[in-house]
């Protein structure tokens, strides 16, 4: 899944793309590196930066998301936002709903289910949309992670119980939303225990800040780290990456599952 953000203000500089050439410009690259789903958001996630209005959104992400769906018909596209409004604005445009706030909009769900779109069920620890964590502790040792598993359960019980489809929704413990580094660190060990949830588990492992925190590097030093953690937690069986460096991302999820023995190597000369 690539990151394409139509915001001026990006925690990470390269994904900012208001221009709808430029924008439509990154969507080919990241087709021909061999992305699945091409994620659009138009709103920064953490609260930094100026606040958004519905209008404003939708400005930002339906023209591109209707350029982006005629020049790759086949393509799937996902729209990152928490808003219903937004998702009805953009009816016929997406195949995903990515809501990375945990149901704050409460009437996102069905607006998913009405249009036959997929909807990604998150995990914010209650936290309001673009909201930083402060104060957070979940118990002792897995205590966040049964924090989740329950949440993430709950929210896709509302989604099929909305008209989603079962197959159609996705779980993602949702790093860094509501949570501290070593949360976000016991989570991605803990991947394999989501797929129990019996959705298709979406890490958005992305050079985030528990990558950052971890090693102790800005936004623009954080693809090993960000690689690291993918390896980890695609071994464990999550299938759905949220990536900013798509090749990168490809090449990882790729050897390793050929590695579990999910995917055939491209070639298998050597020794023949």
């Amino acid at each position: 899944m690539g990151i394409i953000n139509r915001t001026p203000d990006s925690f990470y500089p390269p994904a900012r793309h208001l221009e709808l050439d430029d924008a439509l410009s990154r969507a080919a690259s990241m087709i021909s590196e061999g992305v699945d789903i091409i994620d659009v958001g138009g709103v920064r996630a953490g609260q930094e930066g100026d606040w958004v209005t519905e209008a404003a959104e939708i400005d930002r992400v339906r023209p591109f998301l209707v350029a982006l769906r005629l020049a790759h018909p086949e393509l799937l596209i996902s729209l990152d936002t928490w808003r219903a409004e937004v998702a009805d604005a953009c009816a016929g445009l997406v195949d995903l709903v990515n809501d990375t706030w945990a149901g704050a909009d409460a009437g996102l769900v069905a607006v998913a289910a009405e249009q036959g779109a997929g909807y990604v069920v998150s995990h914010t620890g209650g936290l309001a949309p673009r909201t930083d964590p402060t104060g957070v502790y979940y118990g002792p040792g897995d205590g966040v992670v049964e924090h989740v598993l329950s949440g993430l359960a709950e929210g896709a019980k509302r989604a099929v119980s909305a008209g989603v489809a079962s197959e159609a929704v996705l779980v993602d413990p949702t790093l860094d939303f509501g949570k501290r580094t070593v949360d976000s660190l016991r989570l991605v060990a803990a991947t394999g225990r989501f797929l129990a949830l019996g959705h298709p588990v979406l890490m958005a492992i992305s050079r985030k800040d528990f990558v950052g925190e971890t090693l102790d590097l800005p936004a623009d030093e954080r693809l090993e780290g960000t690689l690291a953690a993918t390896a980890v937690a695609a071994w464990q069986g999550a299938t759905v990456f949220r990536a900013h460096d798509v090749r990168a991302t490809r090449r990882v999820v790729d050897m390793v599952a050929s590695i579990r023995g999910d995917r055939a190597p491209l070639r298998s000369e050597r020794g023949s």
